[in-house]
């Protein structure tokens, strides 16, 4: 049987009302900095429960950003340690070997794949300054005793939550309170509306904090490191003999990390519709999970338990059965494919750890992979899916 279709990993439409603001931005002339930028960050730091949000143009810029200031803050030394979960996507590594910190890993917990907090305090030195948690797939991490952890040892948590958002930690610790939305336990979260992610603005991130210093500067540091006082042609309203000194002032060393007002206003919308987005996912899991539920003496499917955006969905093949094999035969019939990219797999860390000391990523990585859940897939997809599978084990 040959390809019928392709099921894509990841994929996006605009929405009518984007089209509409998109225009709307066009029209007006004004791209820079403006309302659209302010909406959105206003929107997306009340859904997280944060007081700042800065919109930037990459998750991995928002990391990148946040570990420089935190550094510089806290006068860092070159070589300083930063935990890391054994699994998750190269750029929560790279921003802090940019930043000439070291990463130093823990494994996953196999039933969520984000790290096992069990794991954490052993891997502590007198070195360690902080812990990047990753809530990976859509899936939040356990995220409470991480924070005790923190505390404990007097550590930061910037957590990376590029892959999830707007849905909520699962407290198993009742003296710690109410389930927080994802990231807001942390001194800082980033969060990432690259094309494949939750929602989309094509590319783009979001920090976040409740340190108004932190944000001010942070906010300073995507601009160059300019003087926040004069952002954008709103503030000409302002004090003209102060605007005079400062509208090109740069008070520390910088990136250009910004986006338009046609990004930010995409992204107003998606926000909006987070909710339909996240519930669509939803759907399409449950749809994958009882279609794929018969094969569970082959293959691993992920728990529905818990508060999840579905990024991805996926698989885990058991013993017996041939991961690369079935991979292989998926993209053959037009069903996109990802493995689940542990670090200790990647040729531009090798020599960096012994992979034999993470047996659970290993696991993962040769026996995962993930296939599409987004929204704009239909039963029908989601029904050839199934058939495809079916088809492989003969079933």
């Amino acid at each position: 049987m040959g390809i019928k279709k392709t099921v894509a990993l990841a994929d996006w439409k605009p929405s009518k009302k984007q089209i509409e603001l998109v225009n709307k931005v066009l029209k007006s002339g004004r791209l820079t900095y403006g309302p659209y930028h302010r909406e959105l960050e206003s929107k997306f730091a009340t859904a997280h429960n944060f007081k700042y949000c800065i919109f930037t143009n990459s998750g991995t810029s928002a990391l990148e950003v946040s570990w420089a200031y935190l550094k510089e803050t806290y006068n860092w030394p070159d070589g300083a340690e930063v935990i890391v979960p054994a699994v998750t996507f190269v750029a929560t590594v790279n921003v802090l070997l940019h930043n000439r910190l070291k990463p130093v890993l823990v494994d996953i917990d196999p039933d969520t794949l984000n790290i096992d907090p069990a794991l954490i305090a052993k891997k502590i030195t007198k070195k360690t300054v902080a812990i990047c948690p990753v809530d990976l797939l859509g899936r939040p991490c356990d995220i409470y005793p991480i924070k005790q952890l923190a505390r404990k040892y007097n550590l930061k948590i910037v957590e990376d939550s590029c892959e999830t958002m707007f849905v909520h930690h699962v407290s198993f610790h009742s003296t710690l309170g109410e389930n927080a939305p994802v990231g807001s336990v942390a001194d800082i979260a980033v969060y990432s509306s690259y094309l494949a992610h939750i929602i989309s603005t094509g590319v783009g991130g979001f920090i976040c904090t409740n340190n108004k210093k932190w944000a001010d500067d942070m906010r300073s540091m995507i601009w160059h490191g300019r003087d926040n006082y004069y952002l954008s042609i709103d503030d000409n309203s302002k004090n003209k003999k102060k605007l005079l000194e400062t509208r090109f002032k740069f008070n520390r060393v910088g990136y250009s990390s910004r986006l338009t007002e046609m990004e930010a206003s995409i992204g107003v919308d998606e926000v909006d519709r987070a909710e339909e987005i996240i519930g669509r996912r939803m759907l399409n899991v449950i749809t994958l999970d009882l279609e794929l539920q018969k094969f569970q003496d082959k293959i691993i499917l992920p728990s529905l338990e818990g508060d999840n955006a579905w990024m991805f969905y996926s698989i885990v093949c058991k013993d017996g059965i041939d991961r690369d094999k079935l991979v292989l035969f998926l993209e053959e019939k037009g069903i996109q494919t990802r493995g689940i990219m542990p670090l200790i797999n990647q040729p531009v860390y090798r020599g960096m750890w012994d992979p034999n000391d993470y047996p659970v990523a290993q696991w993962l990585d040769k026996k995962g992979f993930l296939i599409g859940c987004h929204q704009f897939l239909t039963i029908q997809d989601l029904k050839y899916v199934a058939s495809v599978f079916k088809e492989y084990f003969h079933d």
